[in-house]
């Protein structure tokens, strides 16, 4: 509790990797609800003793329980937006809710946009970034308190809500018990990031363009479209990820390369700045999990998304562009 300038001499933003002394006490000391933020309070991240919450899950969670929450009772839900990278998981509530959502590029000027039009009310972005039109910005404190708020709900007075996996009946009720009723709910979207940070910046200039060469028809010498991959994954489209801003008709090309499978999993690759220290690719990965069978609603999802990431990595070729053999981070 002891406010420090420089952070502790620590990186600011809460992740696995650079939070990893509050994950290491949270599982290990059993603490039922562990969460960080960075150093200005507008990212955040949420575990319990036997979970992590990713991004995506995380707002797509709160739009569910959201009439639960003090401010939505009184404003009600106008719409739910996410980053293009963000996982599918927020569409499905939509989508239950009958509510309108949106699918923008990364940048939070396009939820502000929305929220100005009175068109959002929660919306998030898989980089930590969490936010309701109570303020147009991210509010990573404010993601922390609606976890909270839904925790004492559910442990409260609407005790029957969730029905905890583990324990007699009464016990309290998780973190992850409350994913896993989303999960039994709404089904799974496993998603994982993958940063390669301060690569060579022509290499991946040139891996990008190969990969959106590969949106051209026939400009390919390898056409991905038709393509099957690990005998389970076809590819249904590709394509450089381009929005048209429903308030203020302003266009915005080249947000990424999307690579959609018929299956509805999705590989996305994106560069982010070429500076002086190289630039960063980054990788999302997304596979869907149908509801029913529990055991395929929690795995690890590194275990349940490795056939996924083997064919990312064969498509973009990255360790031949790089010379990197691994990330250098996996959220």
């Amino acid at each position: 509790a002891v406010p420090l300038p420089d952070f502790g001499g620590g990186h600011p933003d809460p992740n696995l990797t650079y939070a990893d002394k509050l994950v290491s006490r949270v599982y290990k000391e059993q603490i039922d609800f562990g969460a960080a933020s960075d150093g200005d309070g507008d990212r955040n991240m949420v575990l319990g003793k036997d979970w992590f919450v990713t991004p995506s899950d995380s707002v797509a969670v709160i739009a569910d329980y959201a009439h639960y929450l003090p401010y939505f009772k009184r404003t009600g839900i106008k719409g739910l937006a996410r980053s293009m990278p963000t996982s599918q998981a927020i569409d499905r509530v939509a989508e239950a809710k009958k509510v309108e959502y949106f699918e923008v590029p990364t940048g939070w000027k396009f939820f502000g946009n929305l929220m100005d039009a009175g068109r959002l009310s929660i919306c998030g972005e898989e980089s930590f970034g969490t936010g309701s039109d109570h303020i147009r910005e991210k509010d990573g404190l404010w993601a922390i308190i609606a976890w909270l708020n839904i925790l004492a709900v559910v442990n409260t007075t609407e005790k029957g809500l969730v029905k905890p996996t583990g324990g007699p009946d009464g016990s309290v009720v998780t973190v992850r018990d409350i994913m896993i009723n989303h999960f039994a709910k709404y089904g799974r979207n496993y998603f994982t990031r993958y940063d390669y940070e301060e690569v060579d910046g022509n290499s991946a200039n040139l891996l990008i363009q190969e990969l959106r060469d590969a949106c051209k028809d026939g400009s390919h010498p390898e056409k991905l479209v038709g393509k099957s991959f690990n005998g389970q994954f076809v590819v249904a489209s590709v394509d450089d990820f381009a929005y048209t801003d429903p308030i203020d008709g302003s266009v915005s090309k080249k947000q990424g390369v999307r690579i959609i499978f018929t299956d509805s999993s999705r590989i996305i690759f994106r560069l982010s700045g070429t500076g002086s220290q190289g630039a960063t690719i980054r990788i999302y990965i997304e596979k869907y999990q149908e509801p029913g069978d529990l055991s395929k609603l929690t795995e690890d999802a590194q275990v349940a998304l490795k056939p996924l990431v083997d064919v990312a990595l064969e498509i973009s070729r990255i360790q031949e562009f790089t010379g990197r053999s691994e990330p250098t981070v996996i959220t």
